[in-house]
C-alpha cells in the first residue's frame, strides 16, 4: 500500500491508463471539497447549532430527537437570527465547491489533450463509424461507402470495413468454444485415468438419454459445429441482407478523420451519420447489427421501463425505512414491544439493519441497468457504462436519498400529520428531514466503509471464484478466467461515490456531523482503489477520461439539490429575512455549470484539428514510408471472421491488429502483460506484485 501511494501520477497513467488516473481523482476531489467545508462547518455552524435550544422549545412533541440533532439546524429556534450564519455558510460552501470543480475540470481536460497527443498510433485515431448509410438499388453498401468517400473526401479516404450482422455466427462460435472446453476436460480426465474412458448421457443437462463415449461425442459435435460455422460465414458474406447500413471508414490522416467525424456529411441530417469509432477492443459488436431507425424506439422503451423500475422500488424502500423507527413500529404493532425493547435487538434494528437491507435490495441493480443499456443499442463499452452509471445515479437519488427522507419522515410523523392543520405539515417535515442524518451515517458505514474494506479483502470476487471453481471450472483455462480480476466497474462504483457527494453537500449546512464520516470514506477509498488499480485490476479499454463531464455534471446537480432543499427547510423555520437570499444560489450554480460546459467539455467531445495536424506532421517526419493501409485494413473486422479462436463472450475485440507490408496482423500488447500481475517493474513499487485475490 505505501509503495502504491508513492507512484507519481504520470507513471500511474503510463501503467494503468488515463481512465484509471481520472477515476482516482474523483476521490481526491471529494477530499478537496469536504475537508475545508468540514473545518469551516465544525468551527462555525456546530457551535451555533449546539448553543441554541430550539428542540426544547419546539411545540412538535411527536418529533423524536437525539444528541446528534442538537448539532444540526433542527436545534435553531424558529425565526432566529442565527439562520444568517447558515446562509453565509451556504454561499461559502457553494463558492468553494465551484472553485474546486473548475480547477479539476481544467486539469482533467488538459490531461486528456496531453494524453491523446502523446499516444502512439492507434486505429481509432484514423477511423470513423458511419451509420445510416442510404440504400442504393444499383450499389451494395460497401460500394456506396467507397464511392461516397472517394467523392467527398478524395484526399483523405483510405479504406473501409462494412458491418455484418454476425450474431448467429457469434452464437455458433461461442457454442464451439464451450464444446471444445468440455472436450478438453474429458481428455484431461482420461489422461489421469486411462483404465476407463469417460461416458456421458446425451439428454438434457446430462441427466438422461443414451450413454455415449464423452470424447467421441464432443469430437463429433465440434466437427458438426465447424461445418455449421463455415456455412454461416459464407452465408453472412454473400447475403446482402447480412450487411448493415454501417461501416468503419479509415483515413490517411488524423486530420481527415477529425473533419469527417465532427461535421455533417449530407444535406439530409439523418443520413451518413458519423462519429469517432470506439477503441477496437471496446466495440460491442452485437449492437452494431441493430438497425439505426429502431434505436429511438428501443430507448423510449427503456426510459419507460426505468421509470417504473425506479418508482415501484419505493415500496420496499418505504418498508426498509419503517425499520428505522422503533417507536413507530411499537405504536402500530404493540405485540412486538417485548422483543424490540431488548437493548441488543433495538440497537441492531435501528443502527444497521435498515442500511444492510437497503444494500441487499440494490446489489443486483447495476447488472440490470447494464442489460437495459445494451438493449438501447450503444456500440461501445464506455458508452454502455456511462448510460448505466447515469441511471444508477438517478435511482440512488430518487430511492436511496429522497425515498429515505420522504418515506422515513412520513412514517415517523404520520400521527402528527393526521392530527394537525395543513399549514403545520411543512414545518413538521422541515424539522424531521435533518433527523434522517442518523440513518445516512449508518448507511455510510455499512455501504461505504464496509464496501472499502470488502474491496481490499476482495471478498465478493473470492466467493465468486470458489463458486465458479466448484460448479463451472473444468480446465486450467476456466480457472484462469475465473481468477481474472477484471476492471473497475465504473457503472457500479461511480454512482455510489456521487451519492456521498450528494449527502455531504446536502447535510453540510444542515447537520455537519455527517461530514467526518464522508471524509473518512473518501480517504480510505482513495488509498484502497489506488492500490487495486496499480496491482490488481486490468483496464479493458481506454476512453481517455471521457466520463469526466458526467462526473462534473452530477456533482453540480447535487450542489443545486442541496441548495433547493436548504431553501425549503429554512422556509419552514420562519427565517423570512434570510431565506430569499438563497434563491440566487441555484441560479449562480447553473450559470457556472453552463460556463464549464462551454469552456471545458469540447475537449471531451471533439478533437482539435490543430492537434491532429501537429501529430500527423510529426509522424510523417519520423516515418515517411510507413504503410498505413495494411495497418488499418483489419483493425475493425468482426472477431468471428478471424482465424483465431473467438474468446470473448461479450463480442468485443481483445486487441488491435497491425498490418505490415504483407497484410499480416499482429496483436498490439496492452499495458498489462498478465492478468494477475502488474505489467512491468514500477519505479515506486519495485516490481510486479501478485494480486491478493
Amino acid at each position: 500500500m505505501p509503495a502504491a501511494l508513492k507512484m507519481p501520477e504520470p507513471e500511474l497513467i503510463d501503467h494503468a491508463g488515463l481512465d484509471s488516473a481520472v477515476y482516482l481523482r474523483i476521490y481526491l476531489i471529494g477530499l478537496k471539497i469536504f475537508v475545508p467545508i468540514a473545518l469551516l462547518a465544525w468551527s462555525i455552524l456546530v457551535p451555533v447549532n449546539w448553543t441554541s435550544d430550539g428542540l426544547q422549545l419546539a411545540k412538535l412533541r411527536n418529533v423524536t430527537s437525539s444528541d446528534i440533532d442538537k448539532l444540526s439546524i433542527s436545534n435553531i429556534e424558529r425565526g432566529s437570527e442565527r439562520f444568517w450564519t447558515h446562509l453565509v455558510m451556504a454561499y461559502a460552501f457553494t463558492f468553494w465547491t465551484c472553485f474546486v470543480l473548475m480547477k479539476e475540470y481544467e486539469k482533467v481536460a488538459s490531461m486528456r489533450l496531453s494524453f491523446l497527443q502523446s499516444e502512439q498510433r492507434r486505429p481509432d485515431q484514423f477511423t470513423v463509424l458511419v451509420r445510416n448509410v442510404p440504400s442504393d438499388p444499383d450499389e451494395s453498401i460497401s460500394e456506396s461507402v467507397e464511392h461516397y468517400f472517394l467523392v467527398n473526401h478524395p484526399d483523405h479516404y483510405l479504406t473501409h470495413q462494412v458491418v455484418y450482422n454476425a450474431n448467429d455466427l457469434a452464437d455458433l462460435v461461442e457454442k464451439k468454444r464451450s464444446t471444445q472446453n468440455w472436450l478438453d476436460y474429458y481428455q484431461l480426465k482420461y489422461t489421469r485415468n486411462q483404465d476407463q474412458r469417460p461416458r456421458i448421457k446425451t439428454g438434457f443437462l446430462g441427466l438422461w438419454g443414451e450413454k455415449v463415449d464423452a470424447i467421441d461425442h464432443y469430437v463429433a459435435e465440434i466437427e458438426k459445429l465447424n461445418d455449421q460455422i463455415m456455412e454461416e460465414r459464407k452465408k453472412v458474406k454473400k447475403d446482402d441482407k447480412s450487411v448493415m447500413p454501417a461501416a468503419f471508414v479509415s483515413f490517411k490522416t488524423r486530420w481527415g478523420a477529425a473533419v469527417c467525424a465532427q461535421t455533417q456529411q449530407s444535406r439530409n441530417p439523418t443520413e451518413w451519420l458519423t462519429e469517432w469509432a470506439p477503441e477496437a477492443r471496446e466495440v460491442f459488436w452485437s449492437n452494431l447489427a441493430i438497425p439505426y431507425v429502431s434505436l429511438t424506439v428501443r430507448r423510449l422503451i427503456m426510459h419507460v421501463a426505468f421509470f417504473f423500475l425506479t418508482f415501484f422500488f419505493m415500496i420496499p424502500i418505504a418498508f426498509v425505512q419503517s425499520l428505522a423507527s422503533i417507536e413507530g413500529i411499537e405504536k402500530s404493532a404493540s405485540f412486538l414491544k417485548p422483543i424490540i425493547e431488548k437493548d441488543l435487538v433495538k440497537s441492531v434494528i435501528q443502527g444497521f439493519l435498515p442500511g444492510i437491507v437497503l444494500k441487499l435490495f440494490i446489489i443486483f441493480l447495476p447488472s440490470i441497468l447494464m442489460v437495459m443499456s445494451k438493449f438501447e443499442g450503444f456500440v461501445s463499452l464506455s458508452s454502455l457504462e456511462r448510460r448505466a452509471a447515469f441511471r444508477y445515479y438517478i435511482f440512488n437519488l430518487v430511492n436511496v436519498f429522497l425515498g429515505s427522507i420522504i418515506t422515513g419522515s412520513a412514517f415517523e410523523q404520520l400521527d402528527s400529520f393526521l392530527k394537525q392543520s395543513a399549514n403545520q405539515i411543512p414545518r413538521t417535515v422541515g424539522v424531521a428531514i435533518p433527523i434522517k442524518a442518523t440513518f445516512f451515517i449508518t448507511y455510510i458505514m455499512v455501504d461505504g466503509w464496509a464496501g472499502v474494506a470488502g474491496e481490499i479483502l476482495r471478498l465478493k470476487p473470492l466467493i465468486f471464484f470458489h463458486v465458479k471453481n466448484f460448479f463451472l471450472v473444468k480446465t486450467e483455462k476456466d480457472r484462469e478466467e475465473a481468477m481474472n480480476p477484471g476492471q473497475i466497474n465504473f457503472h457500479a462504483t461511480e454512482p455510489r461515490i456521487q451519492l456521498y457527494f450528494l449527502l455531504g453537500l446536502v447535510y453540510a449546512p444542515v447537520t455537519p456531523v455527517l461530514l467526518p464520516f464522508i471524509i473518512i470514506f473518501f480517504a480510505l477509498a482513495y488509498l484502497v482503489f489506488r492500490h487495486q488499480i496499480i496491482n490488481v485490476y486490468n483496464q479493458e479499454y481506454e476512453s481517455a477520461g471521457r466520463f469526466w463531464p458526467d462526473v462534473h455534471g452530477r456533482i453540480i446537480s447535487a450542489l443545486i439539490i442541496s441548495q433547493v432543499l436548504l431553501l425549503g427547510l429554512m422556509s419552514t423555520k420562519g427565517a423570512a429575512q434570510s431565506t430569499p437570499f438563497l434563491i440566487a444560489l441555484p441560479v449562480l450554480t447553473f450559470f457556472f455549470h453552463r460556463f464549464c460546459k462551454g469552456r471545458y467539455e469540447p475537449a471531451f467531445l471533439r478533437h482539435p484539428l490543430q492537434e491532429a495536424m501537429i501529430k500527423d506532421t510529426l509522424e510523417q517526419a519520423r516515418e515517411p514510408n510507413f504503410n498505413l493501409k495494411p495497418y488499418l485494413k483489419k483493425a475493425y473486422i468482426h472477431p468471428v471472421f478471424k482465424d483465431d479462436e473467438y474468446e470473448d463472450v461479450r463480442s468485443e475485440v481483445s486487441g488491435y491488429y497491425l498490418g505490415d507490408t504483407d497484410d499480416e496482423c499482429v496483436t498490439v500488447p496492452t499495458k498489462r502483460q498478465s492478468r494477475i500481475t502488474t505489467p512491468a517493474a514500477s519505479h515506486a513499487s519495485g516490481g510486479s506484485m501478485r494480486s491478493p485475490s
